[in-house]
């Protein structure tokens, strides 16, 4: 536990964080498996329409501080790969 003020609020504010960190990143995780499975379904325009979501939400990520700039552009360029080989 903390022993100042200051790490009390630090540690409060942490949780706050990591709980709407969590829900973004489960969220990640879901607009991930909608491409993966139009993409297993070899449904070209569904994973197209999926794609320009996944790739929209992610970047949004970018700029709330839940993943890095380049996590992101990897996570988009190898699903991108996969949707361009349907």
């Amino acid at each position: 536990m903390a022993n100042h003020k200051s790490a009390a609020k630090r540690a409060r504010q942490t949780i706050v964080k990591t709980e709407r960190n969590r829900f973004y990143k489960t969220r990640i995780k879901n607009v991930v498996k909608e491409v993966v499975s139009a993409i297993d379904s070899a449904d070209k325009e569904t994973a197209l329409v999926a794609m320009k979501k996944a790739n929209k939400y992610i970047h949004h990520c970018v700029s709330k501080g839940i993943l890095k700039k380049a996590t992101a552009g990897r996570k988009v360029s190898r699903l991108q790969v996969k949707v361009n080989a349907i």
